[in-house]
């Protein structure tokens, strides 16, 4: 579970650089709101996630139509965790928008490689009738 837990962090790299790039772009370039621009950056991030995590970290059989619906709910979860931490750290610690997402990115990596390994790509086990 380590090393696939690695697996998905280091794919998670990948999106999470996809979803700070978007923030940073929206914030700086744009002027939105930080806790919008994170959010948008996070729904491109998970997108990326998504198909990495089905092919290499989980090497999913399972159809994309029930895999993705499953991801992408527990992804709206994160997004849940990650809008909610945002708004806390920068609004009530007056933290830095990077040094919030920081903290939201180690919060919602966790939630999302437990609900994808243990709901999203588990592989159930089919018993075999009994004669």
């Amino acid at each position: 579970m380590f090393r696939q837990f690695l697996h998905f962090a280091a794919i998670g790299a990948v999106g999470t650089a996809v979803q700070y790039a978007v923030l940073m772009a929206l914030v700086r370039g744009s002027g939105v709101y930080a806790v919008t621009a994170s959010a948008v950056g996070f729904v491109a991030g998970a997108l990326m996630n998504y198909t990495l995590n089905y092919r290499f970290t989980f090497r999913s059989r399972k159809c994309h139509r029930e895999a993705m619906a499953k991801f992408f709910s527990v992804a709206l979860i994160g997004l849940g965790f990650n809008t909610l931490v945002m708004g806390l750290a920068m609004n009530f610690a007056g933290l830095h928008y990077l040094a919030s997402q920081l903290a939201a990115t180690g919060l919602v990596l966790l939630w999302n490689f437990a609900g994808n390994r243990y709901w999203t790509f588990r592989e159930v086990a089919h018993a075999e009738p009994r004669s």
